[in-house]
């Protein structure tokens, strides 16, 4: 037994996690071979091509290899960002960027394997009468295919592993366990994407070895099973893009898992609908693009208005209020008594309709978190001069999406204003979890939380346990503040004034469309009723 993250993992309770998962880790298993084996036909394909040309057109090999390096040392999260304008999310860019990072051991190699055939053996190969054809493909191939071999197990391996990222933008794969895993803190779920994964690329690294040798003794029929294998792949990757699809929800992974996420709203309404994990800054814009049909959005998001959505009525109350306040640790509090009330002179002062006004500033506007919040507390009057850049006493955090960005940047300007401290940020945790543990082992001071997600998601209460409290937002802020005292040494301050409550939404023409204002509606409409 050894100590994880934070958390005690043992060997027994993994291989029983693993068991209990093994069908949604067998789908996103095949999910992830699909991707890799789709990019990197293509690669070989492409690839091999280009290396052999270039040793036919040598003056041309240098730019074209620097080119191809280049694309190579884009950071793969970057690229994939960089494709969504263009392609948007999905199974398309995820094949592109693959197949980008496939190239270069591919194209390097195979030209370097032939250009490095011994130029005596040409010679007496052009002496026996071989056409350029026959020299290739008798001759420079043959003794290349080590070579050629090596760069595509390279390119192989690269994929599989860049491949978890592709869960980022709905394409599936084992990344989505990693990444929800990531959000949640939770080690088990690392490991069941992580083991297959690798894994994977053994397995994979192993049938190309295996591959090469027959190749070796029988090219001509595995040219011909090679050729068929890649008009299957295109099959299967045209189906992929082109095929119907039904209503299809896009959520975060963390509220794939967490205790006020889909699991609990599958419970309390009985929703069986298709879904696809997505990195929480592309939900509306793949909403907005008819990628998929719903989204688990936040009520004070400013894209509700600017891309035209309506947040269906929860009608049977399964989300608590998420009402937001500073929590900071007793610790801090205790070395810095005038952080509270500087932190508290922002207590009831957002309403939903600022917060959302300021989140449209910086997603629609795209304006700097930073400014906006110093423009609203201009506003309201408060002094917002300041600036230290000395040694930070106070490491102010949050979570990886707007709202939080803001509100971080409001607490550190009223703490730089109203006492003598100076302040650091540590902002844009992957997840709940990871800030909190970060809070709780004094990496960060304070970070903006909800009481909602206090309630359910960190401290884990049962909803019908706590359902006489769910519905009144002061008993549940009066709650997680006892709880977090007594649990964790922690303090929750003055709320803000707003309630960021989790909401289901859907583009608003659609939603018109097919009558649904609710999410009982929404299972109807789903139940064909």
């Amino acid at each position: 037994m050894k100590a994880t993250g934070g958390k005690v993992m043992d060997n027994k309770g993994l291989l029983s996690y693993l068991w209990e998962q093994r069908s949604e880790i067998g789908e996103q298993l095949v999910e992830h071979i699909w991707l890799t084996l789709i990019a990197l036909t293509i690669a070989v394909i492409f690839g091999v091509t280009l290396g052999i040309w270039l040793s036919r057109n040598r003056r041309v090999a240098s730019p074209v290899l620097g080119a191809v390096n280049v694309i190579q040392t884009i950071p793969s999260v970057a690229l994939l960002g960089f494709l969504l304008p263009f392609f948007g999310i999905g199974i398309t860019p995820a094949i592109i960027a693959l197949f980008l990072y496939a190239l270069l051991p591919i194209v390097r190699n195979t030209f370097t394997g032939i250009a490095e055939v011994n130029p005596a053996v040409r010679e007496a190969a052009r002496g026996m009468g071989l056409s350029p054809g026959q020299l290739l493909s008798r001759v420079e191939l043959p003794l290349a295919l080590p070579t050629i071999f090596a760069g595509i197990r390279t390119a192989a391996v690269i994929n599989v592993g860049i491949a978890t990222l592709c869960a980022l933008i709905a394409a599936g794969g084992l990344g989505e366990f990693i990444f929800r895993g990531i959000s949640l803190n939770n080690t088990y779920m690392i490991m069941a994407g992580a083991i297959p994964a690798a894994l994977l690329a053994l397995a994979i690294d192993g049938l190309l070895g295996l591959v090469q040798r027959l190749v070796h003794r029988r090219g001509k029929l595995f040219a011909i099973i090679g050729i068929g294998l890649v008009a299957v792949l295109a099959g299967v990757f045209t189906l992929n893009i082109s095929g119907s699809k039904s209503f299809i929800a896009g959520f975060p992974s963390e509220f794939m898992e967490r205790g006020d996420g889909y699991p609990g709203l599958q419970d309390t309404y009985g929703l069986d609908m298709e879904t696809v994990e997505l990195e929480i800054g592309l939900m509306y814009q793949a909403l907005k693009n008819e990628k998929v049909d719903l989204i688990s959005g936040f009520s004070t998001d400013g894209r509700i208005v600017a891309y035209d959505l309506r947040p269906l009525e929860d009608d049977k109350s399964y989300f608590p209020p998420y009402y937001a306040a500073p929590l900071v640790r007793r610790e801090t509090l205790d070395k810095y008594p005038d952080l509270k009330e500087a932190v508290n002179l922002l207590e009831g002062r957002i309403s939903d309709k600022e917060m959302i006004r300021l989140n449209y500033m910086a997603d629609q506007e795209k304006l700097d978190t930073y400014d906006i919040a110093k423009s609203f507390l201009d506003s309201l009057g408060f002094d917002t001069g300041i600036r230290r850049e000395g040694e930070a006493d106070i490491l102010i955090g949050s979570k990886n999406f707007t709202e939080s960005y803001i509100l971080a940047q409001m607490l550190g300007i009223l703490v730089e204003n109203y006492t003598g401290l100076d302040v650091d940020m540590r902002l844009g945790f992957g997840g709940t979890k990871l800030v909190f543990d970060a809070l709780r082992t004094g990496e960060i001071d304070i970070y903006p939380e909800y009481t909602g997600t206090g309630l359910l998601v960190i401290l884990q209460e049962n909803p019908d346990e706590v359902k006489d409290i769910m519905g009144d937002p002061n008993r549940v802020y009066d709650y997680v503040n006892q709880q977090f005292s007594e649990q964790y040494e922690l303090q929750w301050l003055g709320p803000l004034g707003f309630n960021n409550t989790f909401a289901m939404m859907m583009r608003e023409q659609d939603a018109e469309s097919l009558g649904i204002r609710s999410i009982s509606d929404l299972k109807k409409h789903l139940e064909g009723k």
